[in-house]
């Protein structure tokens, strides 16, 4: 949403694509710019998810392509929990800096 603060606007895309109003102590992992142009801002939050409790909003898309046909679907299908080192093997290869000053924030 035009104006909204980045912060604000993690929070509201969690709770659309989760389900879950996620709250605490935000510790803030910067922005990086993503080789597609765009520039993510990442926080850091310690809570308890129940990934079982996954409820997304969902999106239309023309489905097969081309055939005129609309179908919906869900942002997010599934999530699970992994270790940081696994989770390094497993994200976007731009997003591993947030894993590395998120793992170098941890007593």
């Amino acid at each position: 949403m035009p104006g909204e603060p980045p912060l604000a606007a993690a929070r509201r895309e969690f709770e659309e694509e989760t389900g879950i109003v996620v709250q605490g102590n935000f510790l803030p992992l910067g922005e990086e710019k993503m080789a597609s142009g765009k520039t993510i801002s990442v926080w850091a939050v310690e809570g308890d998810c129940d990934p079982s409790g996954l409820r997304s909003n969902t999106f239309q898309i023309e489905w097969p392509p081309r055939s005129g046909k609309m179908a919906e679907f869900p942002e997010v299908d599934r999530w699970e929990w992994f270790p940081i080192e696994e989770a390094r093997k497993r994200i976007l290869k731009g997003q591993v800096v947030f894993l590395d000053r998120l793992a170098s924030s941890i007593p």
